[in-house]
């Protein structure tokens, strides 16, 4: 069956944008499990004036330290942001990183019953240098070894015990590669969730990247499609990508796939309406891209288990991933802030 590209290159236009107004506010009602490795991210901010004597190497005058959740963490903040429930499913260790995480984790009215301690990991931390508002160092602190069988037999149990309990909407896979999402835990969390018709969104990684069968919507970007895949894709060529897509479609099974290209905004195919839609970025003016892929991976499944279509998916999620890239640092999207960016989209004035 062939594809059908709409042709179209910004919103479509509902018709009120209380329309859209009806869809933030949906957001309010859903709550949205999120499975995955969690980090901690620490910022170190200073002043660059001066060449070590030691060695060749700037001296940063550290003036502001801060830390933030990170990888699946910042995925579940994303969800919360848009006004859902969010509930964290992980393993961490039991360190002073962990503490932290938790601490910032209740800080923000979160829930931590879904997340798994372990003494055989420690917590991932992430912390970046800042020198005169230029990152120029990052230290990474993890284990990247998958779970024991004891360890993924926990977290297996405390997911499926959730979702007996609880009434959960969608199901958001983050995989980083720091082995919490192994690929028998993949494989079971969707089956359970589509045995539960709950949908399923994906942001994958290497290790794992053709694990991830039947799910709803797979948000690879260009450059994990192309390792995922092991093929070369031309970025400008738009059958090039669509091409791999198809691929990695015949390997997956999935409704939606969804590739995030950049600057070249986010392509979407829906295999089930048999079509697919280009949407161009938006002009940014970039401060940092961390985390950029959570808020994508946030808004598309909040899209998603609110009926949305294929586009108004994308292009919504495409919005709010420009935004978060205007920020230093891995943030969560403001909602309201995107309300009014997608007013000024839709070009409509009034509710």
């Amino acid at each position: 069956m062939g594809f059908r590209n709409t042709g179209i290159l910004e919103f479509q236009k509902p018709k009120t944008i209380r329309i859209m107004k009806t869809l933030f506010d949906s957001f309010n009602n859903k709550k949205i499990m999120i499975v995955g490795d969690i980090m901690l991210d620490v910022y170190m901010e200073g002043k660059v004036e001066r060449i070590s004597p030691e060695a060749p190497v700037p001296i940063v005058s550290v003036t502001e330290k801060f830390s933030r959740l990170g990888g699946a963490a910042n995925v579940a903040q994303n969800i919360c942001a848009l006004g859902a429930e969010a509930v964290l499913c992980s393993v961490i260790g039991i360190d002073d990183n962990a503490k932290e995480l938790l601490s910032i984790l209740k800080a923000n009215n979160m829930p931590t019953h879904g997340i798994i301690d372990s003494t055989d990991r420690i917590t991932t931390s992430k912390v970046r240098v800042i020198g005169n508002k230029a990152q120029m160092l990052r230290i990474d602190t993890e284990d990247t070894f998958d779970l024991t069988e004891e360890e993924q037999s926990k977290l297996l149990d405390r997911i499926v015990h959730i979702i007996e309990n609880e009434i959960i909407d969608g199901i958001i896979l983050q995989d980083y590669n720091k082995g919490v999402l192994t690929e028998t835990l993949i494989k079971e969390v969707i089956s359970i969730a589509n045995k539960n018709n709950i949908p399923t969104a994906v942001d994958p990684k290497k290790n794992n990247f053709l694990a991830y069968k039947n799910v709803s919507i797979f948000k690879p970007n260009l450059k994990e499609l192309k390792e995922g895949l092991g093929i070369n894709i031309d970025r400008k060529d738009i059958n090039s990508i669509l091409n791999a897509i198809d691929i990695l479609q015949d390997n997956l099974s999935c409704r939606y796939i969804m590739t995030t290209l950049s600057e070249d905004g986010v392509m979407i195919k829906d295999y089930k309406e048999s079509v697919y839609h280009h949407i161009p970025a938006h002009l940014r003016k970039i401060a940092d891209v961390s985390g950029a892929g959570d808020t994508v991976l946030s808004v598309a499944m909040l899209c998603l288990v609110s009926g949305q279509n294929a586009y108004n998916i994308a292009a919504l999620s495409n919005l709010a991933g420009g935004l978060v890239c205007e920020e230093l640092g891995a943030v969560p999207i403001n909602k309201e802030k995107l309300f009014e960016e997608t007013k000024k989209i839709y070009k409509e004035d009034t509710l």
